[in-house]
């Protein structure tokens, strides 16, 4: 029938071209119209016009309009009547319709038949309705006619198809196929379909568009069917047609299979289609998905829609239109709104189907998820994303999940956000509060990169949008950093600041709520009171506006406030603000953007706002050392950035130095040897500091305890020469705090106080530095100059000094090492390395010592002070052990401060008992241990510039004569201790900035600010200048880590292998593995930045790989990423044979871990890593390693995790482990190892175990479900897997009866349960399809798997038992997921017919051992031994579903049990 049809509608097409033809050249109209006078009844004696004027309607001639006389239903009566009854019917019919056919060939009268009639309105009718429809409406309602009236329709309309528009405005083809529109009834629906779909495919392409859009309007249901697979045939060969099409097909009603079949004619076409189209084809998409095809459809569109079409309006448009000439700029400007309109459009109709199908949310957002690659992804699905977030209440945290998870993965990075905002602002603009309350949900999160691209919304939000989002944004900054949480304040005022400098002018619309943060600074740590006091002075000073008076008074207003105060926490806001406020006032005028160019230096005026904000502050805190120490550091922070104007510079430089050398330094000291004072000797500039110095003379000629020398001088100073003033300060600070008389005598004059020495040397230099370039020839005496010391060394006297004076002697090692680590000499390096190690060896024996602070900030004052307990407490407990009593009172431990010798002597042991302890515990460790790391924040911070010492190779020192001639020649060189103390400084450095980490809310009653104390000075950089300096110094680090891999080759092969062999120097053995181990932890800390992930950081990445190429072979110009990277990996891994210890292998591993994940293709190195992973767990590790301590069982912990998820067969790997080195474990004595894994000893068991336990479930969960579409081959293969996962976890859960400790059994619970479900989710179903072609397989899976499940429950009862809370709360959930199990089995029996191999039984509760654990009854106890005797028994599947089902009865049990007990 189809082919019939076709034919003869090929034949019809022919036809009807005829026609058209030939209407093309006749006329019109036959008749002329002379004959008509205008507005008059129409006379003729034809039947047609009679009956019409009988049954109502008089044919009007001209313009004028056909009148109907009576009611449209009586005259359709009427004629219907008249016909009927006429006594030559049916001929009259075609009388009628020939009438009708000769009335129409004019083309006036067959406008006005297509056009309403006009109702004659009479008394009666008045009440009726106005409208009539035409006479062809009317005549097509009559059934009689209608077949006759519709072939003379479609005989007449080719005539008007390429006919224009006249004046009137009428188209006559529109106006007959309205015709056909609404009738009541289609006498031949088959007919008149196929007379219109003819018509379309002959008809102009306009014409065409409105003919198949009518096509719902004119068909019936009973034709839906026909045209769709018509429409189907259209569409493939007609494209232009796919809008109309689809609209069509959207309303007609239509199998669901022809609705896929167009749907994927549609989808291949999508990538072709113009823009203009896309809103209606995504609407039949959409429209069209059902539950069952929902996530394909919408990855495939997903797919194929390609990114262009959204990127016209901002980028591809505006490159194109350059190319234009200027009288094709209109038209451009047309089409670039016209295809905004489009994208707009297409965005409603996904918001549509959005808010009303809940199917197309959780399809489109799961398809999002489901792509891996960060490539993949596109601008459109994160606009898809935020519009789902926005309409759909329901899938929020559906989409929040998913973006927290792109977001860790890398997926979604700052570029792709950009571009969604750059491309889709328009549609995003209207969402912005959703977009808003999303940026403030992933502020709250706890990953750091999560809370970053959350800033960024709020960043990009401000940039696309208008000024009352704008001002929604400046709301929701401000209330994230007056919520007192330390992430999101930080990462709000970076935003804050960004936007100042990005949009200064939007800026200072929003001012007045910025201003309002400056009510809250009382929570605020300093940086973050820098950074806000920064974006406020930029927005105040940046432009000379009188809007900006409000802002300057209000910054002025609060730090004199706050400088006034007498509290030094608010002081030190104060200090902050005003130098902050300083340094914006004095910027170099030419570096700043918004400022008026060409002004490099301040005026007068200025300058003078600024010199007296600075005596402002210096002269409010001159009172407090605190204080004075804060002033310096920020003073000095602020010339670090070089960012004051020369004049100011220069007014800072002057006064600076004079005071330093008043406060600090002398001219020379004689002191006698032995002897317990010397003369002070000053320079006659000050009268004030030569009457100071007789003061400190007196009190140290009458109290002083210790000799007087000037020490650690790099120069001969035996004559003459100048010093530091150290000790006479410290001791004169000491004397004045116990109420010492001399200082008290003179209430004017400030004590200068050491704690200021090292700040305020700090800012000399910086000062120094800045104003010549960097040459400090000025102060080069002060950094070879000698310092005021006494006797450091301990000897026998340390053991009889009291509390306060070892206190004292700690403060004055304190001061002076942080005096050097703030001079940027290399001598003094090794001075530093001394010092720490003769601090050591005081803070070992003075127990509670609090150290003078050294960095002055809030986060300094809160650090708790570290307490020495590795000697008090062990003194204390030996009092214990003797004996003796003490009171747990606050009189336990004397302050330092307190000056009773009587009550030293009764709160401290003797000195005797004291060194009689000590030398017991000498004696039985060696050494007293104290790690100065608990003191990090008591020593001065190291400038990033320190480290350029590394790029120092040997440096020649010349001792010159009096003569200034060579006397000597002295190589420097940087020493292993030496080298040891700078890389532990940077690792720490980079680990605090390249390394962020998990932003946490702060814990109740725990300081905020411990991670950052210490790091002051480096958080004031960025993190991408940090990085760029460590790339600087790759090099001489490269040369470093060279040379410690050639010293333990070399030691290697002395000793033949054995790491510490006979005569070796084990000291220095472990400062070269501590070298290396801080080597590898730079390296690591580098290549592991986030930022390199930054387009704008690629270069600075290629530069350090060149750095690492450049090692082995000349690096080649344009060389490629990969290539560089995976060079790089070679190079380093070549260090894999001199590694030391573990925690090097741990960080190499890593190191590589890191490159790898750097390269497109990181699965070429996985093998590699595996490999490397497994030789260092196979090794032989130096003694130490396998201490019972945390910090070597999590690194082995994490070598063993990246073993496993490196190699390519993780259940072999876990065999082998189990099965092989588990076993010579416990055939080896007590305190031996595996052979194969000398890393496996039965302290590191539980580690073994618990990350095999947790690799073996992940590694199943991974495993794709079996369907039963997929091949036979692939059943047997994922069979198999399963066959050796289950042997796996049977030969883990077995090793429980060897090994059944307390975290062995929770490690077995947690991850047995989760291995239970992973098994009913995706093994089942493989189960299910393939047990009956594979039923001795899976029988033998199912017993395997059986044996181990028993064994958890026998686990169960062991823990219940042993009533052990951290196992028993895991016991409910296991038991469970064991019901669930025996349920899921026999459900897979019944669906294969085999329900006769499922049984129930009881299972018996025992412990590990398999004793019984007596808590049933007798009776129970019975059948529970009955149940044993037929099991053994039974079949091999019986017997395993028997086990299964006795685990269903476990829950029962548990249950009774837990009864007894209760009873």
């Amino acid at each position: 029938m189809a082919s019939k049809r076709r034919l003869s509608r090929s034949g019809d097409k022919e036809s009807l071209t005829e026609d058209t033809s030939k209407a093309r050249k006749q006329p019109l109209s036959k008749k002329t119209k002379e004959s008509y006078v205008h507005n008059e009844v129409e006379e003729n004696a034809s039947v047609f016009v009679k009956l019409l004027k009988t049954s109502g309607i008089t044919l009007k001639t001209g313009e004028s309009q056909n009148q109907l006389a009576v009611d449209q239903i009586v005259f359709q009566k009427k004629l219907f009547q008249t016909l009927r009854k006429h006594p030559s019917y049916p001929k009259i019919i075609e009388e009628f319709v020939s009438g009708l056919e000769s009335y129409i060939e004019d083309r006036d009268s067959f406008r006005n038949c297509l056009l309403s009639c006009e109702r004659v309105q009479d008394e009666e009718s008045s009440m009726g309705t106005s409208y009539c429809k035409s006479l062809i409406k009317l005549l097509l309602g009559i059934d009689i006619l209608q077949p006759a009236i519709i072939k003379t329709l479609f005989e007449k309309l080719p005539e008007f198809l390429f006919e224009k528009v006249n004046s009137d405005g009428i188209n006559m083809p529109r106006l007959i196929i309205n015709q056909l529109k609404w009738l009541d009834r289609v006498v031949d629906s088959k007919d008149l379909t196929t007379k219109i779909m003819q018509l379309i495919s002959i008809a102009p392409l306009d014409l065409q568009h409105d003919f198949v859009t009518s096509l719902p309007e004119i068909l019936g249901d009973s034709q839906n069917a026909e045209v769709g697979k018509e429409l189907i045939d259209l569409l493939t060969e007609n494209t232009l047609l796919t809008v109309p099409i689809l609209d069509v097909l959207s309303s007609l009603q239509l199998d669901p299979k022809l609705l896929t079949k167009v749907r994927q004619l549609v989808m291949s076409k999508l990538s072709s289609v113009t823009l203009d189209d896309l809103p209606v084809i995504v609407k039949f998409i959409l429209h069209s998905i059902t539950i069952v095809d929902a996530f394909e459809v919408i990855a495939e569109l997903r797919e194929e829609l390609d990114l262009q079409h959204c990127i016209l309006p901002s980028l591809f448009q505006a490159s194109q239109s350059k190319l234009k000439t200027k009288g094709q700029t209109s038209s451009s400007g047309i089409q670039e709104n016209s295809d905004k309109d489009c994208v707009t459009l297409l965005f409603d109709v996904i918001k549509s189907a959005v808010r009303y199908e809940r199917v197309i949310p959780e399809a489109w957002i799961k398809a999002i998820e489901s792509t891996a690659s960060a490539s993949e992804h596109k601008t459109f699905d994160l606009a898809v994303l935020l519009i789902i977030y926005s309409t759909n209440a329901q899938t929020k945290k559906y989409v929040e999940r998913v973006l927290r998870s792109k977001i860790r993965s890398g997926c979604f990075q700052e570029q792709l956000l950009q571009g969604t905002f750059c491309v889709h602002y328009l549609v995003l603009k209207d969402v912005c509060p959703s977009i808003l309350s999303l940026a403030q949900t992933l502020l709250h999160s706890s990953h750091q990169s999560i809370i970053l691209f959350g800033s960024l919304l709020y960043k990009y939000a401000f940039k696309f949008f208008d000024t009352y989002c704008q001002q929604e944004v400046i709301g929701a900054l401000v209330t994230h950093i007056c919520s007192g949480n330390e992430a999101e304040v930080d990462i709000a005022l970076d935003v804050l600041l960004e936007l100042v400098v990005l949009n200064p002018s939007a800026m200072r619309l929003n001012a007045v709520f910025v201003k309002g943060i400056l009510d809250y600074l009382d929570n605020m740590l300093p940086q973050q009171i820098r950074k806000l006091f920064y974006t406020l002075s930029i927005l105040a000073f940046s432009k000379q506006h009188e809007a900006n008076n409000h802002i300057q008074d209000d910054l002025h207003l609060v730090i004199r406030k706050q400088l006034s105060s007498t509290i030094f926490k608010y002081k030190l806001i104060g200090i902050i603000g005003a130098v902050t406020m300083a340094g914006i006032m004095a910027t170099d005028r030419s570096r700043f953007f918004s400022l008026t160019p060409g002004r490099g230096d301040l005026s007068d005026e200025q300058c003078t706002q600024v010199t007296s904000l600075l005596q402002l502050v210096h002269s409010c805190s001159k009172q407090s050392p605190q204080a004075s120490a804060v002033y310096y550091d920020e003073f000095a922070n602020l010339i670090q950035e070089e960012k004051l104007a020369p004049k100011a510079l220069e007014w800072v430089g002057q006064t600076i130095f004079h005071e330093f050398q008043d406060a600090f330094v002398v001219d020379s000291c004689v002191v006698p040897e032995g002897g317990h004072w010397f003369v002070l000797v000053v320079s006659p500039v000050d009268l004030h500091t030569l009457e100071l110095g007789h003061r400190i003379l007196g009190s140290l000629h009458s109290d002083c305890p210790f000799p007087v020398k000037a020490l650690y001088g790099l120069e001969d100073y035996s004559s003459d020469g100048i010093a530091v003033n150290l000790l006479p300060l410290l001791f004169s600070q000491d004397f004045a705090k116990d109420g010492g008389s001399p200082t008290s005598q003179a209430s004017d004059q400030k004590l200068v106080s050491p704690l200021c020495l090292a700040p305020y040397f700090r800012l000399l230099r910086l000062c120094v530095e800045r104003q010549h370039d960097g040459n400090l020839e000025e102060i080069d005496g002060l950094l070879d100059c000698p310092i005021f010391l006494t006797d450091l060394e301990p000897g026998e006297r340390l053991q009889s000094m009291s509390i306060k004076e070892r206190s004292f002697m700690c403060s004055l090692i304190f001061l002076t090492l942080n005096w050097f680590r703030e001079a940027k000499v290399l001598t003094r390096l090794k001075n530093i390395v001394e010092l720490q190690q003769i601090l050591e060896k005081h803070l070992a024996v003075t127990p509670d010592y609090v150290p003078p602070l050294a960095n002055f900030d809030l986060e300094g004052l809160e650090v708790t002070p570290p307490t020495n307990t590795a000697v008090s407490s062990k003194i204390r407990m030996q009092g214990k052990i003797g004996g003796r009593k003490r009171k747990a009172d606050g009189s336990k431990m004397p302050s330092p401060d307190a000056p009773s010798k009587e009550d030293n002597s009764e709160c401290d042991p003797a000195p005797s008992d004291r060194s009689q302890v000590e030398k017991e515990l000498k004696g039985k460790e060696g050494k007293t241990s104290v790690s100065l790391q608990n003191y990090h924040a008591y020593f001065r911070e190291l400038d990033i510039e320190v480290f350029s010492i590394l790029h120092c190779g040997l440096v020649a020192k010349f001792i010159l004569d009096a003569e200034m001639h060579t006397e000597a020649t002295e190589v420097l060189q940087l020493q292993p201790p030496e080298l040891l103390f700078l890389l532990e400084d940077l690792s720490q450095k980079l680990e605090n900035m390249l390394t962020p980490s998990i932003a946490r809310r702060v814990p109740f009653l725990k300081s905020k600010g411990n991670r950052n104390v210490g790091f002051s000075h480096l958080h004031q950089r960025s993190a991408l200048e940090i990085a760029f300096r460590v790339v600087q110094l790759l090099t001489p680090l490269c040369k470093y880590l060279e040379n410690i891999h050639n010293y333990f080759q070399s030691l290697d092969a002395e000793n033949c292998g054995v790491a510490v062999g006979p005569g070796m120097e084990v000291e220095e053995y472990h400062v070269m593995a501590s070298c290396y181990q801080r080597l590898l932890q730079i390296f690591h800390g580098l290549f592991a930045w986030s930022g390199f992930f930054e387009l704008q950081n690629y270069n600075l990445l290629y530069s350090a790989l060149k750095v690492l190429n450049s090692r082995l072979k000349q690096v080649e110009p344009d060389q490629a990423l990969d290539e560089l990277l995976s060079q790089s990996f070679h190079y380093l891994q070549n260090f894999h044979l001199s590694i030391p210890n573990f925690q090097c292998a741990l960080y190499l591993i890593r190191i590589l871990m890191v490159l790898s994940e750097k390269s497109t293709a990181p699965t070429q190195n996985k093998e590699k890593i595996a490999s490397l992973a497994r030789q260092f767990l196979c090794r032989v590790w130096p003694s130490g390693e396998k201490e019972k301590n945390s910090v070597p069982n999590d690194q082995l912990q994490a070598l063993l995790s990246i073993y496993l998820e490196h190699t390519d067969n993780v259940l072999k790997v876990i065999e082998e482990i189990a099965g092989v080195g588990v076993p010579e474990l416990i055939s080896s004595p007590k305190e031996a190892c595996s052979s194969t894994f000398p890393t496996l000893t039965r302290h590191t068991f539980v580690i073994f175990f618990r990350v095999m336990m947790a690799e073996l479930e992940k590694t199943v969960n991974d495993l794709q479900t079996g369907t039963a579409a997929d091949s036979q081959q692939v059943h047997e293969q994922k069979l198999l897997y399963w066959n050796m996962a289950v042997r796996d976890f049977s030969i883990l859960i077995n090793l429980i009866k060897v090994f059944d400790s307390r975290p062995v059994l929770h490690a077995c619970l947690k991850f047995g349960r989760l291995f239970v479900e992973a098994f009913l989710k995706q093994c089942m179903p493989l189960l299910d399809f393939s047990f009956r072609k594979h039923r001795e397989d899976v029988l033998s899976l199912l017993e395997t798997f059986q044996l181990s499940t028993r064994l958890l429950h026998h686990l169960c009862g062991h823990s219940k038992i042993h009533q052990d809370m951290k196992l028993t709360k895991h016991v409910p959930f296991l038991k469970k997921t064991l019901e669930l199990l025996v349920c899921r089995v026999k459900a897979m029996l019944i669906f294969n017919n085999c329900r006769e191999a499922f049984w129930l039984g009881n299972l018996k509760n025992r412990d590990l051992q398999g004793e019984e654990i007596i808590s049933q009854s007798s009776q129970e106890s019975t059948a529970d031994e009955n149940e044993d005797d037929t099991s053994s028994q039974a079949s091999k599947s019986k017997a395993t579903e028997d086990g299964e089902e006795d685990e269903a009865s476990d829950g029962e049990e548990e249950s009774d049990d837990s009864d007894d007990d209760s009873d």
